[in-house]
């Protein structure tokens, strides 16, 4: 999937987004991350598509939509927002929900709003630092976690100090390819950074949301909610992601009830992208034992949605 490809506008009322879908049967929706849009899938949507029905949808702001004005506010709850309509507008509930780092708070912030509507959760990466701080750690948190949690303060120390604070100043310079290069190092690596393609290059500049990336837009974890979330989870890593993640799926995986986590080798935070082959061999078997059959009552009601979706 990328531009060449043909895609639909579902108009939400609020906000028009790029959407398209595969096969058919119970749905599975796929959110992207930051510095990423519809394309982010290509390597696994053929594959799901032959078993279930996928829908994927670029996040507002992100291509093909207009970019976020640099005066306007950004707010995660707008991207929950839009999932919720997107939903209901194509009748997709109950839907198993596959996220990949922002993508995948937004979808844990919207089974803790609907747990009725959602099957099953795929978090890839969630970028959960409110488990532990303020979207701007202070001095006096991360002297507090320290003391009980040290290997996830350091690691967000050390986050901070490689991506998040030469991204902040490159951004007040107005250097926008340099504040990427900090982010994009700190989250996948330097040799993650190194080996990303030239087109991938491309879509993270397209996807440039600097709110996303350090951190300001990202909503309140409640530690209470989620310790009562029933909807069954599959936390992913990437092998080769940095420290940070791996505390942030530790600190998920003791909230949340119903978890099961899966590291996928040879892979850093882009999981999908990395490693397509050993994303599907966890993601799939998973969806396919928290599916029931789908009878005529559970089929989901697509005429009218559709209806409302232009070329």
């Amino acid at each position: 999937m990328g531009t060449r490809e043909r895609l639909s506008t579902l108009d939400l009322g609020s906000v028009h987004l790029a959407c398209t879908e595969r096969g058919s049967g119970v749905p599975v929706v796929l959110v992207h991350g930051s510095n990423s849009d519809i394309g982010t899938w290509r390597p696994v949507t053929e594959p799901l598509g032959q078993r279930y029905r996928v829908v994927l949808y670029s996040r507002r702001h992100h291509w093909p939509h207009d970019p976020l004005p640099a005066t306007a506010d950004y707010a995660m709850r707008d991207h929950v927002d839009d999932l919720d309509r997107l939903m209901r507008t194509l009748g997709l509930a109950p839907a198993h929900l596959v996220g990949h780092s922002y993508g995948a708070l937004v979808c844990l912030l919207l089974a803790l709003r609907r747990p009725d509507a959602v099957r099953s959760l795929v978090l890839c990466e969630p970028p959960a630092l409110r488990l532990f701080t303020g979207n701007t750690p202070t001095a006096p948190e991360l002297l507090r976690l320290a003391l009980t949690r040290p290997r996830t303060a350091l690691a967000i120390v050390q986050f901070g100090l490689r991506g998040v604070a030469p991204a902040r100043r490159a951004l007040q310079r107005g250097d926008r390819e340099t504040a990427l290069r900090h982010m994009a190092v700190a989250v996948l690596g330097r040799e993650g950074y190194r080996q990303l393609p030239t087109r991938r290059l491309e879509m993270a500049r397209r996807n440039f949301i600097p709110a996303e990336l350090t951190g300001s837009g990202l909503a309140d974890l409640p530690a209470d909610r989620l310790r009562q979330l029933r909807t069954p989870t599959l936390l992913l890593e990437g092998a080769r992601s940095p420290a940070l993640f791996h505390r942030l799926i530790d600190r998920l995986q003791e909230l949340l009830p119903r978890t099961s986590r899966i590291s996928v080798p040879h892979a850093s935070h882009i999981v999908h992208e990395d490693n397509p082959a050993a994303w599907l061999a966890a993601v799939a078997p998973f969806l396919d034992r928290h599916t029931s059959p789908v009878g005529p009552a559970e089929a989901p009601p697509r005429a009218a949605a559709l209806a409302r979706m232009t070329g």
